[in-house]
């Protein structure tokens, strides 16, 4: 008889074999599967389950909460524990962390500003997949280490924070058409990428890459206190898809008001300027040359909407001569420094209604000096020149910069 198998043999027999059939998993166990799997991936790269905290990457904490949120639901145990070779669901330490009860994945990313696609589940489509190209920009990014001499870099972070809250620096977005060349990437910069400054601290020798461009070699340091070596290119790359990433002006860069906005420019507010009806005997005599000069965020028809009830506006109506849109500056700095540059041709007023009020921001200036002084505060020149009421016109003398 010649040699059968065994399956072969159980035929002959007359036992039936019953083949295994294979596990089918709905669109939810797919999920559930996939993001595990996203959890182990993260272990085996790290050697540790993923943890919380601020300090940690955005994905690192996406991992820990959807981690936690596995180990509470018993229908994720059920399924995914003949998965978890690593113990991961069985660890015993969990660490404190935000309240999950009600958070799902697509919750959380949308609490982290990113855009969930709110499609139906379909197992035929591929989501979230990135290409070979943005997994590998993503590794070149991710891959940061510890700063041991972060200390040194300390005072340059505070310095570019104080900047950005007095305005001596701006932010920009980082985009393709804003005339941004990969060259223009040089050392001492500051970025924002993924919700952290990043600092550029040396640029290496020019390379040749291997789609024939040249490339270089940096050291970024970040915020965190944590440093990576990577491409000047995949810089560039992760700035570009990041949309929050932007680039940190110099505090000396272009001028401080510009009339017309640029390319990534941000509207600030508005310079107006203003007549006043009052019937104040000052105000009647002068009314072609006292202005009242502010900056504002809003309209300027909403911030003088009612000018009749209040002192600042010398409790009546007001006439708009002129207004100028501003972009990238502190506004409040600003309207200090002009009225810097005014202050010797403030107009001393008291307005008697009630208690006496004497009302600011009013000066006995022409309209043409303001004009300007506008022109020089788009070529920064202005913090070189203060207003001479003898002579009604600007002259040379200290006003002080935007600090």
């Amino acid at each position: 008889m010649a040699d059968l198998s065994d399956d072969e043999l159980l035929a002959e027999l007359g036992v039936a074999i019953e083949q295994p059939k294979a596990r089918t998993y709905t669109p939810r166990e797919e999920r559930i599967i996939a993001g595990f799997e996203d959890v182990v991936r993260f272990h085996d790269e790290h050697g540790r389950a993923p943890q919380h905290g601020e300090d940690r990457d955005i994905f690192e904490r996406l991992y820990a909460v959807r981690l936690d949120r596995l180990r509470e639901l018993d229908e994720c145990l059920v399924l995914l524990t003949p998965l978890d070779t690593k113990g991961l669901l069985s660890t015993a330490e969990v660490e404190a962390a935000m309240p999950v009860e009600n958070i799902d994945d697509d919750a959380l990313l949308a609490e982290l500003g990113i855009a969930v696609d709110p499609a139906a589940d379909d197992i035929r489509v591929l989501r979230h997949v990135p290409s070979a190209d943005e997994r590998r920009a993503a590794e070149e990014i991710a891959n940061r280490e510890k700063c041991e001499n972060f200390a040194a870099f300390k005072p340059l972070f505070e310095q570019v924070e104080r900047d950005l809250e007095t305005g001596a620096r701006v932010t920009r977005p980082f985009v393709k058409d804003a005339g941004f060349l990969k060259a223009d990437i040089t050392n001492g910069q500051f970025f924002i990428l993924g919700g952290q400054v990043a600092y550029v601290a040396e640029v290496g020798d020019p390379i040749r890459a291997p789609n024939g461009e040249t490339d270089a070699r940096l050291k970024v340091v970040y915020s965190n206190a944590t440093e990576s070596n990577l491409l000047l290119r995949s810089l560039q790359r992760a700035l570009y898809k990041d949309d929050a990433g932007r680039r940190i002006t110099e505090p000396e860069a272009g001028p401080l008001f510009s009339g017309t906005a640029g390319d990534g420019d941000l509207e600030s507010g508005t310079i107006y300027v203003l007549r006043s009806k009052s019937d104040h005997p000052t105000i009647a005599e002068h009314r072609d040359l006292i202005h009242k000069i502010g900056v504002t965020g809003g309209s300027i028809e909403a911030r003088i909407a009612n000018a009749a009830k209040e002192a600042t506006y010398l409790f009546a109506g007001v006439d708009v001569v002129a207004s100028y849109t501003l972009f990238n500056i502190n506004r409040a700095k600003l309207e200090t420094l002009i009225h810097r540059v005014f202050a010797a041709a403030q107009v001393d007023l008291t307005i008697q209604l009630g208690s006496p009020v004497k009302p600011r921001e009013w000066f006995l200036v022409p309209l043409s000096v303001i004009n300007d002084v506008v022109d020089r505060i788009r070529d920064g020149s202005i913090t070189s020149y203060i207003y001479d009421p003898q002579q009604a016109a600007l002259v040379r003398g200290r006003t002080g910069h935007i600090q």
